[in-house]
């Protein structure tokens, strides 16, 4: 029999450090928590079935009915409660005037949250309890000061698991996604909608429209199939991925691209040429996604797009 070290379960939680322009300056959003008696950035632990940055929207909602869009991640937090150890991946979100307006009109002081408050950047950095809370507001503070705190994704899905080819006697564009692919569409459309893309385009394969079918109920976009970045047309040479990541790098339009293996390396590239980054482990990793994954390319909302960073999420 072997004996060795029981360790207790990993807890995953997700916050958003909410920022807004006012005529006064810049603001953040802390909470005063009840229970614990402290002020920290809004966050809440994942629940079944969420992936992180539908944890992050939903968690920021109920905590300070803030709805907010999701921009790119802005740090991680790791320390031990009475559970075992705790990671918290957070993100930015600029929120709107409107937005906060209704918040603060909706926001009812409760027995978790005793108030949340919009403070100066320098006044939030003394009023956090936590050094990793002050450490995230610094590094807003720098990416503000370097102009890459508001930016747009570009989002690049593979769809989910389809039926086996081996299984499927109709054209390979018309082969539909298998049960598993379905849950996996239906599990990754909340978190893709968390960043807000304004445009959904998906290859024309049957597989890549019904992976995006979800995310297009949810956010009541229409999606546009497009034979550029389908599988058959990479297979005789006529795709044009790079097409479409460069309309949306040039309109600064917020998109959701849903293609097939082979085509995403492409797609990735054309992200990585467009705004002078090289290659690393991430994009790699990025180009080379499993059925049923996502990577956001968080890029400046600037004249000339800068890539400030890559993530990736994806439904097993």
């Amino acid at each position: 029999m072997q004996y060795g070290t029981v360790r207790p379960p990993l807890t995953y939680a997700a916050g958003v450090l909410c920022w807004r322009q006012t005529k006064m300056g810049v603001s953040v959003l802390v909470v005063r928590r009840t229970y614990y008696d402290d002020v920290s950035i809004p966050k809440g632990k994942v629940d079944p079935g969420e992936l992180l940055p539908q944890t992050a929207v939903r968690e920021l909602l109920e905590e300070t009915k803030v709805k907010a869009v999701l921009g790119a991640p802005i740090g991680e937090a790791r320390y031990t409660v009475k559970t075992g150890p705790k990671v918290v991946q957070y993100w930015l979100a600029e929120v709107t005037e409107t937005a906060a307006a209704a918040a603060t009109k909706a926001f009812k002081p409760n027995s978790e949250i005793a108030s949340a408050e919009w403070l100066p950047i320098d006044e939030a950095r003394e009023a956090v309890t936590y050094p990793y809370d002050a450490q995230m507001i610094d590094d807003f503070a720098a990416r503000l000061a370097a102009g890459t705190a508001r930016t747009f994704p570009i989002i690049i899905a593979r769809h989910g698991k389809a039926t086996a080819a081996s299984e499927w006697r109709g054209p390979d564009s018309e082969r539909p996604l298998d049960p598993r692919g379905i849950q996996q569409a239906q599990r990754i459309a909340p978190s893709i909608a968390a960043f807000g893309p304004q445009k959904i385009v998906s290859s024309s394969a049957l597989r890549c429209r019904e992976t995006v079918a979800p995310l297009a109920k949810l956010t009541k976009i229409s999606v546009k199939a497009s034979n550029g970045i389908s599988q058959d047309a990479y297979e005789d040479g006529t795709g044009k991925p790079a097409k479409q990541v460069l309309k949306r790098l040039e309109d600064h339009v917020g998109v959701v691209l849903c293609s097939h293996g082979p085509v995403i390396p492409q797609l990735v590239g054309a992200v990585l040429a467009s705004t002078d980054v090289p290659t690393t482990d991430v994009m790699h990793r990025a180009a080379n996604l499993s059925t049923g994954e996502f990577a956001v390319f968080h890029v400046t909302d600037t004249e000339e797009p800068q890539l400030v960073t890559v993530e990736i999420h994806g439904a097993a």
